[in-house]
């Protein structure tokens, strides 16, 4: 078993996550307990909401930490708790989606009686999903983005500023001057740092006519000799944006994904020694593949049957699990080391090998 592609910890969720380091996941994916759903003593250990919701804020508040600032989060929840969950994580997280995970009409759903029932049936589930406030601020600020911005404004693009100022200014004309003539109010942009932008050929020819209007040796370089070396300038600009964009939270969907808020996945089948909260691979495979890059590190802090796990290993994500339970650490582990060995089985009941641990605990 590769030490470094999966580990699963046996443990408390928040007690092992406070071991973690900071900054040390790229994804937090992970199905909390719903409070009082599942006939499972686990779900069923706070008498009240509120004392859920205040166990759940300190679950958020360690995901907070341990996730990097380009990081992403999606958490599982019940229809019933959804809001409330989302409320509590919305004091940490900057709240981008809550998607709702149709699952179709199946099993127990179908053969309940309808006729006895206060409440539309649920076929649904939800996920929230998040980032940290000011990822995208956070992101730049790891690639010196900021300043290197201001170095490309203040310093590669200075000369064709300073060419265009200068020469109006030395035609005794103004930024007003040039609205006028060109009958916009991009002066602000050609004639300052503020995210300048060179004219187009038509207002270059625009600004020479009005600058020369009385005669005079004002804006005489050749347009096409300013675009050549803008677009050179343009360039190094872009090698920049392109080194921010790796540093930004993944976002990868196309229009041949599941690309709006209403996802449809049928659930596992129901086979013997199934997870009673399991996740459909597919969903797990469909947020990896939106939301990480290969090589990423995965943390799901509600491991169960390492469903999270087994979609990592599937498109060659890391993937780090946290379990209560001693025998589902056991299948989760098991079933981990069957997929790197190829096998199609997704629980199986032998014990696992107890050698794969991953270096992000302080």
């Amino acid at each position: 078993m590769s030490a470094d592609r999966w580990a699963i910890h046996c443990g408390d969720a928040l007690e092992v996550m406070r071991s973690m380091a900071n900054s040390s996941v790229d994804a937090v994916v992970t199905d909390p307990p719903y409070f009082k759903v599942k006939d499972e003593a686990w779900d069923h250990a706070w008498d009240t909401p509120a004392r859920f919701l205040a166990w759940f804020d300190q679950l958020a508040e360690q995901w907070a930490r341990v996730l990097k600032p380009n990081g992403t989060m999606y958490v599982f929840a019940s229809p019933r708790m959804a809001s409330r969950v989302e409320v509590k994580l919305a004091e940490r997280f900057d709240i981008l989606n809550s998607i709702v995970w149709d699952k179709g009409q199946h099993g127990t759903s179908i053969r309940c009686s309808k006729e006895g029932l206060r409440s539309f049936l649920p076929f649904s589930e939800r996920i929230v999903f998040a980032q940290h406030y000011g990822a995208d601020n956070a992101a730049k600020g790891e690639a010196g983005y900021v300043r290197k911005c201001d170095e490309l404004r203040g310093f590669l693009f200075e000369p064709l500023r300073a060419y265009l100022a200068g020469e109006w200014e030395r035609a005794g004309l103004i930024a007003r001057d040039a609205n006028a003539a060109t009958g916009t109010q991009m002066a602000g942009h050609w004639f300052t740092h503020i995210q300048w932008a060179l004219p187009t050929a038509k207002h270059y020819a625009t600004l020479q006519a009005y600058a020369n209007r009385n005669g005079g040796e004002y804006l005489r370089r050749e347009y096409e000799y300013l675009r050549r070396e803008y677009e050179d300038l343009r360039r190094e600009y872009e090698d920049l944006r392109r080194e921010y964009e790796d540093l930004r939270r993944p976002f990868n969907i196309t229009a041949d994904d599941q690309f709006g808020d209403v996802w449809r996945f049928d659930t596992p089948n129901n086979f013997e020694g199934r997870h009673v909260c399991e996740k459909p691979v597919p969903l797990l495979q469909h947020i990896l593949n939106a939301s990480t890059k290969p090589g990423a590190l995965v943390l799901d802090c509600f491991a169960g049957s390492a469903s999270t796990g087994h979609a990592c290993l599937s498109l060659g994500r890391r993937f780090l699990g946290i379990e209560l339970s001693p025998d589902w650490v056991q299948r989760g582990s098991a079933r981990l080391t069957a997929v790197e060995s190829g096998a199609t089985s997704t629980v199986l009941p032998h014990k696992p090998k107890d050698d794969a641990q991953l270096e992000l605990f302080a």
